[in-house]
């Protein structure tokens, strides 16, 4: 990871003050341990009229899986290759923002002992970072740092420059440019910026990390017109963390407004009588959704077909109606989370009696699923390659054939809904496609025609006017008499 300031300057002003502001002597190359490897501190250059200083930071990836435990940055559980073959070492990211922080602590509070009329000076600033993820693109990266004065030049950085028809990575190579700043304020728009870009960090952001926010953003961040996106990815995109700085950067508008302090604003605001509610998250909207179709079908027993960690089986346990529920998954890691979630193992024996996971696979036919009720396949069929599509229809519909089967996938239409995430990028890493509600519409038709099911479509969610509802779901009811009444 590597990052450089530079600065020019007079004889009346030399460049090499920035040595001063930075505490950092020109004629010396520093190291600092930090949690996560080195960080090293040189001067290229150092002349009165141009001085530039680098930080290079060298991570011990080693010691960032042992701290993080496995988490974090790249590092699912179950991705163990992840955790040591990965982009940590080059690309600018929080470990970096955290190396500016603890190595330029002093700087970027804007203190300086041996000149203290320095921090207060602005001048001719250029950063430059040569690795720097922006999920979001070059266009993010301009709207998050030309409100702030900068000239901003962002390059794409190509996949392979020996294959350019694989395209741009989602990286950029960045330089920064400003005619008069401040050192700390280019330093605090860098440590909460490059995690912003890079959507990821590399330790568990604590409710602390809403006071560190405001601190570094003060006197810039309650104003820039992408407030909402830089605080809900500086934390991790926490509700109730993101809420809490929303609320406190609005009270310091209101309070730069008035020319007034926060406290007379905030003590202005008579206590609400009730706690706002907290919105229902899609996932539990889903659920609920899919319990009401059920009841409607009266379905008895019921298959979960991929059922992931267990959370639709873990509702369906709640309503007696439901004399069988089985769960079927081809991870038994998942299974496993699933076992642990249900508390099989302590579970009572007639409750037990309920409920059964076992491991199997969509795409082949199997003869435990046959002679259900209903089975309901949540956020499933999106993780498969399309041409795989029509192994799992025929196991699930030519070949289990239960009386009702409930199809749940994500609308893309309404992807342009959610703030955060980046144009032409799919919900989940692992979704191999993402359909508009005329193309599932279409493909369900196609399933119901030939294999004897009529079809309707339920809304999950907030149902947009213009682009539909975040999650759209078609509930197959079997017509063929002959075979309804076989099964």
């Amino acid at each position: 990871m590597f990052l450089t300031i530079t600065t020019t300057g007079t004889p009346e002003r030399p460049a090499t003050d920035l040595g001063y502001l930075l505490h950092k002597h020109p004629d010396k190359a520093q190291a600092f341990s930090t949690s996560y490897g080195t960080a090293h501190v040189l001067y290229p250059e150092a002349e009165a009229q141009r001085c530039t200083a680098a930080l290079l930071l060298e991570v011990d990836a080693v010691a960032l899986v042992r701290r993080g435990k496995g988490k974090g940055r790249g590092g699912a559980p179950d991705a163990a290759l992840a955790q040591y073959v990965n982009d940590r070492p080059y690309a600018a990211s929080s470990l970096l923002a955290v190396a500016l922080s603890s190595v330029f602590s002093s700087a970027m509070k804007g203190v300086c002992n041996a000149r203290p009329e320095l921090p207060g000076q602005t001048r001719p600033l250029r950063v430059e970072v040569p690795a720097l993820p922006a999920r979001g693109g070059p266009d993010l990266v301009r709207k998050l740092f030309e409100p702030l004065g900068w000239t901003v030049t962002a390059e794409p950085v190509a996949l392979d420059s020996e294959f350019p028809e694989w395209g741009d990575s989602r990286y950029v190579s960045l330089v920064l440019e400003s005619d008069a700043l401040a050192l700390a304020e280019a330093l605090r728009h860098l440590y909460v910026l490059l995690p912003v870009l890079d959507d990821a960090k590399h330790y568990w952001v604590a409710p602390d990390e809403v006071d560190k926010l405001l601190r570094v953003g003060e006197g810039w961040l309650p104003g820039h017109p992408e407030q909402r996106l830089i605080t809900s990815r500086y934390l991790s995109r926490r509700w109730s963390l993101t809420r809490q700085a929303t609320e406190r950067l609005e009270l310091v508008r209101l309070a730069e407004t008035d020319d007034s302090e926060v406290e007379e604003i905030d003590n202005a605001v008579e206590a609400e009588t009730e706690a706002e509610e907290k919105p229902t998250p899609l996932a539990v909207q889903r659920r609920e959704a899919i319990v009401t179709e059920l009841r409607k079908s009266k379905a008895a027993r019921v298959l979960d077909l991929g059922c992931g960690q267990g959370q639709l089986v873990q509702t369906l346990l709640k309503d007696p109606a439901f004399t069988e529920i089985v769960g079927v998954d081809v991870s038994m890691r998942a299974l496993t989370i699933a076992s642990r979630r249900l508390k099989l193992d302590r579970m009572g024996e007639r409750q037990a009696a309920r409920v059964q996971l076992f491991q199997g696979s969509l795409a082949y036919t199997d003869v435990r699923l046959k002679g259900y009720d209903a089975a309901v396949l949540s956020e499933v069929i999106e993780h498969l390659d399309l041409p795989r599509l029509p192994a799992l229809e025929y196991a699930v519909f030519g070949s289990a054939r239960p009386r009702t089967v409930l199809v749940t996938t994500p609308n893309v239409e309404y992807n342009v809904r959610w703030e955060s995430l980046p144009a032409g990028h799919v919900r989940h890493g692992d979704h191999r496609f993402e359909w508009t509600r005329a193309e599932f519409r279409a493909w369900a038709g196609a399933v119901a025609e030939r294999h004897g099911y009529g079809v309707e479509f339920v809304a999950v969610g907030p149902d947009d006017p213009e682009v539909g509802p975040p999650t759209q779901m078609a509930v197959f009811t079997m017509t063929t008499p002959k075979e309804a009444k076989a099964a």
